[in-house]
């Protein structure tokens, strides 16, 4: 019956947005049509060449650009090897009946279209941000196994698993200049919509289960509107009510190159897209692309939480960095699970870790309850409360704020929270204005990478948190909150993850703030 009355509102939607569109008057000779440039024939496979060839790949760079402020990469790689990313307009080129032909050997529901559009997107994928594909092919790994559950549930076509790599470059913390948010970028009303839960301690548009599951359900009501996935990718991009009014103004024509014009820009943009990472996705490997999977566990399993508890809490009890809890949940906003025994939710952790998570469930929920929970109650972090940020050893930079932005998206890039953006800049409400410096504090050493992405001015470098001993061949460094091995590692010449493992008997990846780390600098 919900389903029904979804599908019946979504229905609504569009009829209403027909029936509003006023009679069209500018004449089709007016707009360019799709014109045949070049017609390339392979076992019966026909490639037509959309006219004109437009160049869209600014619409996506920036989704791609953000994966690299994310956790993931910050954390998890060594960035430096971005450096080689080329911009140059002379890329190397196959010829077109290679791509046609790769493309018809992919097995698929959905049209693989081949046409410039879709060349300049894989030109993206493969030549100017390679390095950055080879990220979100290690993510693909994590994140595809929950989505193709998910589209499995409703005998949808496992190719859509592909949409979320347009999104948001698979990062789940992902927040548009618009606010839509997550791995399917939601916007808050859709998110709601489909059940999501959207609060101040939850954003499960953040949550890669949830998000898919809702995404499978918008994604099938669409399929009953329109019965043409080229349609259903565009809708699920610019919303049913534009493909209606392109659909109108094509007069009727229901296919999706024949209304290409008459969509949106970054629409025009979003199925090509989609066909360009459909065709990386299953042939990287001619391009010498190599999967770089990530530092937070791949092997995960999940538990059901039936008490607050605090990220920390969890962390300190169970030796598990606080940047891998977050990574693993990022649907937790304020690094707090407000569970109770009537309605709990799900804890995601490395999976050796179930097993002592339950032998140590009590001991991770009383440690600090009184600080944590004040009479046992969660209560909203205050802006000059417990929870505001320690400043201390971080790097101070100042951010100016540009048309568009927000504050959520601002805290999203430098990966802080919102309280502690309002708190450090004295910011009352949500209120910003263009050209306001904005102060942000962010690990210690990321200053310099953050200020290269224009805008930031790295005002105040982090005091050191290591100790040169009395032989002066060892540095013993103490961990801090959101250290990592490589975050530590690269802040000594030649000195590597592995290094301090083997240095300090370490088997594992994991560390905790306090710990004493004996480092050996290279010269």
């Amino acid at each position: 019956m919900k389903k029904a009355i979804v599908l019946f509102l979504i229905s609504t939607i569009c009829s209403l947005a027909v029936k509003a569109e006023r009679t069209d008057k500018t004449s089709l000779k007016q707009i360019k049509r799709i014109e045949v440039l070049s017609l390339d024939t392979i076992n019966g496979y026909t490639s037509v060449y959309a006219y004109p060839d437009e160049n869209l790949n600014d619409l996506f760079a920036e989704q791609m650009d953000s994966l690299y402020h994310s956790w993931y990469v910050q954390n998890s790689y060594d960035v430096n090897f971005f450096e080689n990313e080329t911009e140059s307009s002379e890329l190397a080129s196959l010829p077109d009946s290679v791509y046609i032909q790769r493309l018809q050997n992919i097995d698929s529901f959905v049209d693989l279209s081949f046409n410039k559009t879709v060349k300049n997107f894989i030109d993206l994928y493969t030549q100017r941000r390679q390095q950055l594909t080879e990220v979100i092919l290690g993510l693909s790994s994590f994140y595809f196994p929950i989505i193709e559950e998910e589209l499995d549930k409703y005998n949808l076509p496992q190719e859509l698993k592909y949409m979320p790599i347009i999104e948001s470059a698979l990062n789940p913390t992902a927040r548009s200049r618009a606010n839509a948010v997550g791995l399917w970028q939601f916007m808050y009303g859709t998110g709601k919509m489909y059940k999501l839960d959207i609060g101040t301690f939850v954003d499960e548009r953040r949550d890669p289960e949830k998000s898919s599951a809702a995404a499978a359900r918008y994604l099938n009501d669409l399929y009953k509107i329109y019965k043409n996935w080229h349609l259903v990718i565009a809708a699920y991009n610019c919303g049913p009510g534009n493909v209606n009014k392109a659909i109108r103004r094509a007069g009727g024509a229901r296919d999706y190159w024949a209304i290409y014009y008459y969509l949106p820009r970054e629409t025009r943009g979003y199925v090509p897209a989609f066909i360009a990472a459909a065709y990386v996705m299953n042939n990287y490997q001619k391009h010498n692309l190599h999967p770089r999977y990530p530092d937070f566990p791949i092997v995960t399993d999940t538990i059901q939480v039936r008490n607050y508890v605090h990220f920390t809490q969890i962390s300190e009890t169970l030796n598990i960095p606080m940047a891998e809890l977050q990574s693993l949940n990022p649907q937790y906003r304020l690094d707090i699970i407000p569970a109770k025994e009537n309605k709990p939710y799900t804890l995601r952790l490395p999976l050796e870790k179930i097993a002592e998570f339950i032998d140590m469930e009590e001991e991770v929920y009383a440690l600090r309850r009184d600080t944590f929970f004040p009479n046992n109650e969660v209560l909203v972090p205050k802006e000059r409360g417990t929870y505001v940020a320690d400043v201390n050893g971080k790097d101070r930079i100042v951010y100016t704020v540009k048309s568009g932005d927000n504050l959520g998206y601002i805290a999203n890039r430098f990966h802080v929270r919102i309280n502690d953006l309002r708190y450090w800049n004295n910011i009352h409400r949500n209120l910003i204005r263009i050209g306001q410096k904005v102060v942000v504090y962010v690990p210690a050493g990321k200053g310099e990478q953050y200020a290269q992405s224009g805008s930031v001015k790295v005002t105040q470098q982090a005091s050191s948190s290591a100790q040169v001993s009395s032989d002066g061949k060892f540095v013993y460094y103490t961990v801090r909150s959101g250290d990592s091995l490589w975050s530590i590692a690269r802040r000594f010449p030649g000195v590597s993850n592995e290094d301090i493992k083997h240095l300090n008997n370490i088997s594992s990846n994991t560390i905790k703030p306090g710990q004493k780390l004996k480092i050996q600098p290279k010269s």
